[in-house]
């Protein structure tokens, strides 16, 4: 298939990617909004244009275990998932990364229950952020799709060898339909690579055990190397996308995109679909003669705090937009790890915590005119609250019985 562009939702564009990379092995099993991700792959698989083996599990917990075991043996394995799913295989994804096995899983970005709600925010997400995945993030279709190209190599560098999640927003990305330019097939393949492990269950000249009881006489040490990979996946993340750029002709991803950043005062830091709705505040703030910027947050494991302090280091005041909560922490997850990216820094912005969206709320852009306006105060040398929700009802106590 030479280069084209397709009218497609995010969960079409992945499903392609997925097709063009056409994987060994996809475990899956059906969770609103991804359902629709592996459904397209189906597709692709009952029409024969993939060679994949489709494994259709009972529940999500199978479907990791099932990528688990197909990596292990040394196939080149993915899957999906979203929220609740994630939750019920979260034993497995920390299994995943412990044996070091380069899985590729897009998760569709949806609350978690409950209440029970299949809108999006990112608490799937941070619930895995210490689970040893590197976690990508995707403003639209097109870079969902971009990025599950990317993971594959990103995860198989021998350097690194640790599962990937390519987030996007369930129903905002997930259903929402843009043009994406889907690359040729041949081109897709031959950057990504045949995939030879160097280790697996299959090869009786390098016998190997995996999983098995592991006590305090080398578990430490089977951290550290799970470690050793995330810090290895730094180089390898930006390696990856300076490769994909020079070959398709794109923008180079890196860890961010800065928008607008070189001469601001104020910056917003956000993740996701909402990324796309700020930057069209900070051209109307611009408009108007005020010195906004934006980056929007594409890499969240591991963590690209000393990059993000350098891109700050000129900026007065920031925000950090969080769709999730952490319950009982000063703000949310990635506000707390800015806030400690940013400590050592000579000059430290002023930095506060928003919260927003979560269940799906709308975020419109007047509501994020209310975080440059805070901002925007901050700047001039008044006090803002240092920790706010936006788009969210007024506090009442819950009643007491007396």
């Amino acid at each position: 298939m030479a280069e084209k562009t397709l009218a497609l939702t995010g969960n079409q564009a992945v499903a392609y990617a997925v097709k063009q990379i056409d994987p060994d092995v996809v475990a899956a099993y059906p969770i609103t909004p991804q359902t629709a991700l592996v459904q397209k792959f189906a597709d692709f698989h009952a029409d024969g244009e993939v060679s994949t083996e489709l494994i259709l599990v009972e529940s999500e917990h199978s479907a990791m275990s099932a990528c688990v075991g197909s990596s292990a043996a040394g196939a080149r394995t993915m899957t999906a998932t979203s929220a609740n799913g994630l939750a019920l295989m979260l034993e497995i994804v920390y299994i995943a990364s412990s044996l070091r096995l380069p899985i590729v899983m897009p998760v569709i970005n949806r609350a978690l229950s409950g209440p029970i709600n299949i809108h999006c925010d990112h608490s799937d997400a941070m619930m895995c952020r210490d689970s040893g995945w590197i976690q990508l993030f995707s403003v639209n279709a097109q870079e969902a799709y971009e990025n599950t190209i990317q993971a594959v190599r990103i995860a198989e560098h021998p350097d690194v060898l640790l599962p990937v999640m390519v987030n996007l927003d369930g129903f905002i990305t997930s259903h929402g339909m843009e043009n994406v330019l889907i690359y040729d097939d041949r081109k897709v393949k031959g950057f990504i690579g045949s995939y030879h492990p160097k280790y697996h269950l299959l090869d009786p000249d390098k016998p190997v055990t995996m999983g098995p009881l592991d006590l305090h006489d080398y578990y430490f040490e089977h951290k550290r190397s799970q470690i050793d990979g995330m810090e290895a996946a730094r180089k390898v993340v930006l390696d990856v996308s300076r490769e994909f750029a020079k070959e398709f002709g794109t923008r180079d991803y890196g860890y961010f995109r800065s928008y607008k950043l070189e001469d601001a005062e104020v910056a917003i830091i956000v993740l996701n679909s909402t990324g796309g709705t700020v930057n069209i505040v900070v051209d109307k703030l611009r408009e108007q003669g005020m010195k906004a910027g934006a980056i929007n947050l594409r890499v969240f494991r591991p963590f690209p705090g000393v990059e993000l302090a350098e891109a700050l280091s000129h900026i007065k005041c920031v925000a950090m937009m969080d769709r999730a909560v952490s319950f009982g922490a000063l703000g949310g997850a990635i506000y707390s790890e800015l806030r400690s990216a940013m400590y050592d820094m000579d000059l430290r912005p002023s930095v506060i915590s928003r919260m927003y969206g979560l269940g799906g709320r709308q975020i419109e852009t007047y509501h994020i005119e209310e975080v440059y306006d805070d901002l925007f105060t901050l700047l001039a040398g008044r006090s803002v609250d240092q920790y706010g929700y936006l788009n969210v009802r007024q506090h009442e106590p819950a009643a007491v019985k007396v």
